[in-house]
C-alpha cells in the first residue's frame, strides 16, 4: 500500500508506487501550436484545479510581456514584479502562496538571468540575462502535498496583456495523506526603504558598532511571521543598494514558538546567513548563491538560502528576522519570499499593491526615458499644416494597432480559458479513471 508524497530526491527511486503521474499546461486542444495562454489586464487565470490527495511535484514557466510605445512592441521591464503567482490548498479562504512570478523562483528587481538550486532554476538566453523583464524558463521541483483539492492561478496585475507557457506536473494517490503531512507556503515582503538612523555612517566603522538587542531587534527586517507547526526551508533576499557600501553587515535573527531575544538561531552577518563570507560572490550552488550578483549589476543582488537538510522547525510559531546593517543604520530597498511548510489552517497574509512592488532603478539602468506628451517642449515656431496631419495620421495608426492588439488578447484570452476548463476536467477525469482500476 502507498501513501503519501514522494521522499527523498534519489531513494525514493527504488520503491515502487501506488501513484498516478499527470500534468497540466498550456498546451493548444485545438491541437495547433499556440500553446501560450494570453492573460489580459487586470485578469486571473487557472493553470491548474486538481482533486486529491496528490502533490504538485514540478513547476515550469516561460513567459513574456510587450507594451505598445510610439509604434513599437516593447518588452515590459517590471512584469516579473506586476504578475502574482497563487497557490491555495484545501479550499481554504486564503491563498497559501502569494509572491510576484519573478521573486518565487528567485529572480529579484524583475532582472532575468540563469542559475541552479536544488529547489529553483532559471534559464535564460545570453542577450536576456542581466535585463529588466528578460526572459527565462523557471522551475520549481519543491514537494507540494494536497488532500483535498490544489488551486494554482496567475494574476496579471499589468495594464497589458501577459503571455504564459507552463506545466504543473504531480502525482494522485488512491489513499489519504500521513496525519503529519504539513503544506508549502511561500509569501513575499518588502521594505523600501528599510529604516536607518544615519547613512552617511560608515559600514564597519567604529561608529557603526552599536548595540543591537531585545529592544533594537524589533526593528529587523521581517522574512517571515507564521503560526502553526512545521518548518522553515530558507528564502531568497534581494537589495538594492542605495548607499553603494556594503549592505550585508546585518545579523539573521530567527525566533522560534514565541520565545523573546536571544533567539534560538542567531547569525554574525547578512553573507554568513547566506553562506558566503566577505560579500556575495558569483556563484549558485544547490543549498545558496547568488541568482543575481551585484558585481554583473551594481546595486543590485538577490541571495537564496535553503534549509533542505536543515530546516527550522516550529511547533506554534516562527519569525524570521535580518538586520538592515549592523546597527540598523544601511537605508536600503529589501525584499524577500520566504518558503515553509506547515499545517492548515495557516496565518491569511496579504501582498503590497502592484505600485509599491515595483523595482527600484539606479539612473536609467534598464529603461529607456519616456516623456509624457505634456512634458515635450513645442516646435519653435509651432508646427506646420503637414506636421499636423503626419501627427494625426500616426496618432489613428496607434490606435488601430492598439485595438488589434486588444482583439487578439481578447480572442486568445477566451481560447485559454476554454482551454483551462478542458485542463480540469481532463484532470478530473483522470483521477476517476485511475481510482476505479
Amino acid at each position: 500500500m502507498g501513501t503519501g508524497p514522494t521522499g527523498g530526491v534519489l531513494g525514493e527511486l527504488t520503491r515502487a508506487r501506488d501513484a498516478r503521474s499527470a500534468r497540466t499546461s498550456s498546451w493548444n486542444h485545438e491541437g495547433r501550436n499556440q500553446d501560450a495562454w494570453v492573460i489580459p489586464a487586470g485578469e486571473t487565470a487557472v493553470l491548474a484545479d486538481i482533486e486529491g490527495p496528490g502533490c504538485i511535484t514540478h513547476l515550469w514557466f516561460t513567459q513574456s510581456c510587450q507594451r505598445l510605445i510610439a509604434d513599437r512592441l516593447v518588452s515590459d521591464p517590471d512584469y516579473y514584479r506586476k504578475v502574482l503567482l497563487r497557490i491555495t490548498w484545501d479550499d481554504q479562504q486564503h491563498p497559501s502562496v502569494l509572491a510576484p512570478l519573478g521573486d518565487f523562483f528567485c529572480l529579484g528587481h524583475s532582472i532575468g538571468n540563469s542559475f541552479a538550486s536544488l529547489p529553483f532554476t532559471a534559464s535564460a538566453k545570453p542577450e536576456q540575462t542581466y535585463r529588466f523583464g528578460g526572459n527565462a524558463a523557471l522551475n520549481c521541483y519543491l514537494q507540494m502535498p494536497f488532500r483535498k483539492r490544489a488551486l494554482i492561478e496567475i494574476v496579471n496585475q499589468n495594464d497589458v496583456p501577459y503571455r504564459q507557457y507552463f506545466y504543473v506536473d504531480y502525482e494522485l494517490y488512491r489513499y489519504d495523506l500521513p496525519e503529519d503531512t504539513v503544506y508549502f507556503h511561500a509569501q513575499w515582503r518588502r521594505e523600501n526603504p528599510t529604516a536607518g538612523w544615519d547613512s552617511r555612517v560608515i559600514v564597519n566603522s567604529p561608529e557603526s558598532n552599536v548595540v543591537n538587542l531585545q529592544t533594537e531587534s524589533r526593528n529587523n527586517f521581517v522574512i517571515l511571521e507564521a503560526e502553526g507547526r512545521g518548518h522553515y526551508i530558507g528564502c531568497n533576499l534581494s537589495v538594492t543598494n542605495f548607499q553603494g557600501t556594503w549592505w550585508g553587515e546585518g545579523d539573521d535573527m530567527i525566533f522560534v514558538d514565541g520565545e523573546e531575544w536571544p533567539p534560538s538561531l542567531h547569525g554574525t552577518g547578512s553573507e554568513d546567513y547566506f553562506n558566503q563570507a566577505w560579500g556575495m560572490q558569483e556563484n549558485a550552488f544547490p543549498m545558496n548563491g547568488s541568482s543575481i550578483y551585484e558585481g554583473r549589476m551594481p546595486g543590485y543582488q538577490t541571495s537564496y538560502r535553503f534549509h533542505l537538510v536543515d530546516p527550522v522547525r516550529f511547533s506554534t510559531s516562527i519569525r524570521v528576522t535580518m538586520e538592515h546593517g549592523h546597527g540598523n543604520h544601511s537605508a536600503n530597498e529589501w525584499a524577500s519570499t520566504a518558503y515553509w511548510y506547515q499545517t492548515l489552517p495557516s496565518k491569511p497574509f496579504d501582498i503590497l499593491p502592484v505600485e509599491q512592488r515595483l523595482p527600484i532603478r539606479l539612473g536609467d539602468l534598464g529603461r529607456v526615458p519616456m516623456l509624457a506628451s505634456t512634458q515635450v517642449p513645442p516646435f519653435p515656431g509651432g508646427a506646420n499644416d503637414e506636421m499636423r496631419r503626419m501627427a494625426e495620421q500616426h496618432r489613428q495608426k496607434i490606435e488601430r494597432q492598439q485595438a488589434d492588439l486588444n482583439a487578439s488578447a481578447a480572442e486568445r484570452w477566451a481560447a485559454s480559458q476554454a482551454d483551462s476548463r478542458r485542463n480540469t476536467e481532463y484532470a478530473r477525469e483522470l483521477r476517476s479513471r485511475w481510482r476505479a482500476e
